[in-house]
């Protein structure tokens, strides 16, 4: 697929639009029993509005994310998609928690962050709650893991969060979070409010 860049930002052809629309649209068509009272054509229409979402949905699927519909938060009128690859996507591995570690470590830095990866994309990293939410749907992350969204009383003392799916059970752990694994990335959650 081909990103046109337009004011330091991607805006996706009409072909690469169509394209991107039709897999999260069978995506949400495989799983649509999870979903009861949540319509595609509303989520289309919220999607297809917003370039800045467009964007992330595309980057996410082109790091090997698979996004999907995660969730309808009737409360605030927003939905919600993640990635919900088997395991941590395959682009997304090899880096530290967050631009900070990443400037803390002195030797054999990785070449980048997930915090600041997931901004980039205009998405941010699933918090404890919304992965224990995605392993209800699946199992994920059975041979990686995946780094978290950090409270800051955890990151003030240096450490970051991450998950993973082992003998049938989710577990969170910490880990310095200058520290960076060739099985562990992250996910990544897009919200889509109403207009």
């Amino acid at each position: 697929m081909e990103l046109m860049t337009h004011k330091n930002s991607h805006i996706l052809s009409a072909s690469d639009r169509v394209e991107l629309i039709q897999v999260l649209k069978s995506r949400f068509n495989k799983r649509s029993d999870k979903y009861p009272g949540v319509n595609w054509d509303e989520i289309e229409h919220r999607i297809t509005e917003d370039n800045s979402v467009l964007n992330a949905l595309k980057q996410m699927e082109d790091s090997g994310g698979e996004p999907s519909f995660f969730f309808y938060n009737e409360d605030t009128g927003k939905y919600a998609f993640a990635d919900f690859s088997a395991e941590s996507p395959l682009g997304r591995r090899s880096l530290c928690y967050d631009q900070e570690a990443l400037e803390q470590r002195k030797a054999n830095k990785p070449t980048g962050s997930a915090v600041q990866t997931a901004e980039e994309f205009g998405a941010r990293l699933l918090t404890e709650e919304e992965y224990i939410l995605l392993q209800k749907m699946g199992e994920f992350d059975l041979k990686t893991s995946c780094w978290l969204h950090t409270p800051g009383e955890v990151r003030q003392k240096g450490g970051a969060l991450f998950g993973d799916r082992r003998f049938g059970r989710v577990f969170i752990y910490h880990n310095g979070a200058d520290s960076y694994y060739s099985a562990r990335g992250f996910r990544v959650i897009v919200t889509i409010g109403t207009k």
